[in-house]
């Protein structure tokens, strides 16, 4: 949706936030579309409001706010809402720092019962925390907050590149990591490897498509979803790429799969099987996924329990040895006698010991 409200739309970055965002608001609460159809309410005023509507609140707060400025909507929020006022200073910033939206300046307390989360309207699009401009011809800025890991691994790669890079600058060390973790990247999604190698392995899976026809079809298409509009736009979309085959039946070939991000392979398939078919594929393979989920946590919580059960055991048995010790026996033989005991951990303390005692049998005294 973002792509196509800047790409198709021409929108602005902020426009196609503010929009996504309203559109949102407004599917959770119609009356919001009257309200913009009519005058009563400008964008920015939905987008405002959002974090704030209940159902219980929302014919209210819409009487109060119709035919108001931005500035007036945010007074009014302030009066109805108000928040705690803090004094400028310096401190850590949270794990996950809220993602605003263009028409919010600083972030509100969440309302009890407000239905529209806080957030970057797109979700899954924007900026996450980083700013990165140009300065200059080939020069960019980061700007970004990291957490303590973060900065313990910067510093340790610095460490590491001290004989290669003494002055341990910071956008070196970042080149050489992403030069890493763009070849393990691309040898996991493409198959690109220094010295490609014939493949030996053969899959009955007529879906399957093989490494070479991978690296060939990355190439080609360039790393970019090949899906074109009826204006003769092609999908900008890099992130989220899926190898898609175009036609249903026959092994994989370079001319017979291309690559389409998420969203235009499932619209592909919608068109081909129908849109009913495909919601009921997507509804079962949810279902396997959650089935999944369900049996690792069964599993270990089961792993859990066993775990625990045996670290009872053998603090049940650590508390035979000092009773074994007095008598005469070595630090080895005591330990391997009170093992016998992990079998019954809530016995009686009396009674481990004698079961401890059991593997020794009759001590045969020294003769004196």
């Amino acid at each position: 949706m973002y792509a196509y409200c800047v790409q198709e739309l021409r929108l602005s970055e902020d426009a196609a936030y503010k929009r996504i965002q309203a559109a949102r608001a407004a599917r959770q609460f119609p009356t919001l579309f009257a309200a913009l159809a009519d005058g009563r309410l400008h964008l920015s005023a939905v987008v405002l409001l959002a974090p704030y509507l209940t159902q219980e609140n929302i014919d209210e707060l819409l009487a109060a706010a119709a035919g108001r400025t931005k500035s007036e909507i945010e007074e009014l929020l302030a009066q109805r809402f108000p928040r705690s006022e803090t004094m400028a200073l310096v401190q850590a910033l949270p794990a996950s720092p809220p993602q605003l939206a263009p028409a919010q300046v600083e972030a509100a307390d969440p309302v009890p019962g407000a239905s529209c989360p806080r957030q970057l309207a797109p979700g899954q699009v924007g900026p996450r925390g980083a700013k990165l401009a140009p300065v200059a011809p080939e020069r960019f800025i980061l700007q970004l907050t990291i957490g303590r890991s973060t900065q313990d691994k910067l510093s340790y790669a610095q460490e590491l590149l001290g004989h290669a890079l003494p002055s341990g600058d910071v956008a070196q060390v970042l080149d050489r990591a992403l030069d890493a973790l763009i070849e393990r990247l691309e040898k996991r999604k493409c198959a690109r490897a220094r010295r490609p190698r014939p493949s030996k392995r053969s899959s009955n899976n007529p879906r399957h498509i093989p490494a070479h026809v991978r690296r060939a079809v990355w190439e080609r298409d360039g790393g970019r979803c090949t899906f074109v509009s009826e204006a003769g736009r092609r999908c900008p979309a890099r992130t989220r790429l899926e190898f898609d085959h175009v036609d249903e039946v026959g092994r994989a070939s370079v001319a017979g799969v291309r690559l389409r991000c998420r969203a235009h392979n499932q619209y592909g398939a919608e068109c081909t099987f129908g849109a009913e078919f495909m919601r009921e594929k997507r509804e079962a393979a949810r279902r396997k996924a959650e089935a999944r989920r369900q049996e690792m946590a069964a599993q270990a919580a089961d792993e859990e329990r066993r775990n625990a059960a045996q670290t009872q055991a053998r603090a049940a048995a650590h508390e035979v040895v000092p009773w074994l010790r007095p008598l005469g026996f070595g630090a080895d033989k005591a330990r391997r006698a009170a093992a016998r005991c992990e079998t019954v951990p809530d016995a009686s303390l009396e009674r481990r010991v004698r079961l401890a005692l059991t593997c020794f049998g009759p001590r045969t005294p020294s003769p004196g």
